[in-house]
């Protein structure tokens, strides 16, 4: 049976190119992150992005690091960044895939993983409610000289 040179070495480099890439294989370019609050049903954003009410589980690439923000009425918002860090199955490119190996992971982002993995906060509730009719004192460093001054704190002694 004869086969072409060409084709017997693009089927080489197919076959080198899936054998060699396991942190793409085994981890996938993507990585489901749970989010859950308490009390639920607060907003989630990722990335500025609308993603939806918690709880949910969402599939965020691991090439990126995201950025998360959670919302409720009558609550403090709560913000965390999913950094990526290496994952452990690039060691494992080093020793059987080699540098096409590592190469495929990197530009996929199967290298990657997501850390934190879950998301699970308490909301903490606004402890000020302000009314229509307050008014407020701000102490500062040095003022906008913009601004209409009122008052002036001395030093007791």
């Amino acid at each position: 049976m004869k086969f072409k040179f060409m084709n017997l070495t693009s089927l080489a480099i197919a076959a080198a190119t899936l054998m060699t890439s396991c942190a793409t294989i085994v981890n996938g370019t993507h990585q489901p992150i749970g989010v859950s609050t308490t009390p639920c049903n607060a907003n989630v954003y990722i990335d500025n992005y609308y993603i939806g009410e918690s709880p949910l589980i969402v599939a965020l690439t691991r090439k990126d690091n995201h950025f998360v923000r959670i919302e409720l009425e009558g609550f403090e918002p709560y913000e965390t960044v999913l950094t990526r860090k290496v994952s452990g199955w690039v060691f494992g490119n080093i020793v059987i895939g080699g540098v096409i190996g590592l190469a495929i992971d990197a530009i996929s982002g199967g290298i990657y993983k997501l850390t934190p993995e879950q998301i699970d906060t308490h909301l903490q509730a606004n402890q000020y409610h302000p009314q229509q009719d307050e008014s407020f004192i701000y102490v500062v460093l040095k003022a906008d000289p913009s601004w209409e001054k009122v008052g002036e704190l001395k030093k007791a002694n």
